[in-house]
This record gives C-alpha cells, sequence and structure tokens, in this order.
C-alpha cells in the first residue's frame, strides 16, 4: 500500500476531512473533527500513525516489524505502520479503519448513532 492509496481509503470512510494542522509534511485525517490517522509526507520510508486500542497495540506490534509506539504520540494509543514492510495491505486498511472506529466509539451518542453502519 502506497501514501495515495492510504489516503484514497482514508477519504473514502464517512465524513473524513484531511488538513495538515502542524506542519505541511503531515497529513492528518479526522472524522469529526477527531484526528485518527497521521500521514508523514516527508519521511524516508513511507508511514502512518494510527490510533488503537491499547491492548491490540501491544499485540499489533508483537506480530509485525511493520509496526512500532508512534513517535510523537501517546504509543499506548498510537502505532506506526511502515507501508513498505511485512504486513499486508489489507491488513493496514484494517486497522485504518479500526482507527476511525475508535474515534468514533469515543463520541457523543448522538453522533455516534449517525456511524451505526460504518
Amino acid at each position: 500500500m502506497n501514501c495515495e492509496e492510504v489516503r484514497d481509503y482514508c477519504l473514502s470512510l464517512k465524513n473524513t476531512t484531511e488538513c495538515f494542522p502542524f506542519d505541511e509534511v503531515s497529513l492528518v485525517f479526522k472524522v469529526e473533527n477527531k484526528m485518527f490517522l497521521l500521514l508523514a509526507l516527508d519521511a524516508e520510508e513511507p508511514v502512518i500513525a494510527v490510533k488503537c486500542d491499547p491492548d491490540e497495540a501491544e499485540q499489533l506490534r508483537e506480530h509485525y516489524q511493520a509496526v512500532a509506539p508512534a513517535y510523537h504520540f501517546n504509543k499506548k494509543h498510537w502505532n506506526n505502520i511502515y507501508l513498505e514492510r511485512d504486513m499486508p495491505a489489507k491488513e493496514i486498511r484494517h486497522w485504518i479503519h479500526h482507527a476511525y472506529q475508535e474515534v468514533i466509539a469515543k463520541l457523543p451518542k448522538r453522533i455516534r448513532e449517525q456511524y451505526a453502519d460504518e
């Protein structure tokens, strides 16, 4: 999976927006104005930072060389996924969707209900 495919997949998720809140090389994807993924456009090796359930975050790091604690983020809740390592594209898409769902799960109930089919 490459950076453009990550971007396309993120934008296919309901109400996802993209922005550059930190600098011109850190592309952030949000749902309901809450960040679920950061794509580092200037990285030597293509990498994304994804929000993750804390228990699953640790297991994921143990299972894939492509996964590491996210730099500059709360390492309990965020993982880096290196796109050109040992994680298949289907699995990367799964964890992007997981990150999206992690944000939705913490939204107020009236907003969360709009995402019941996601």
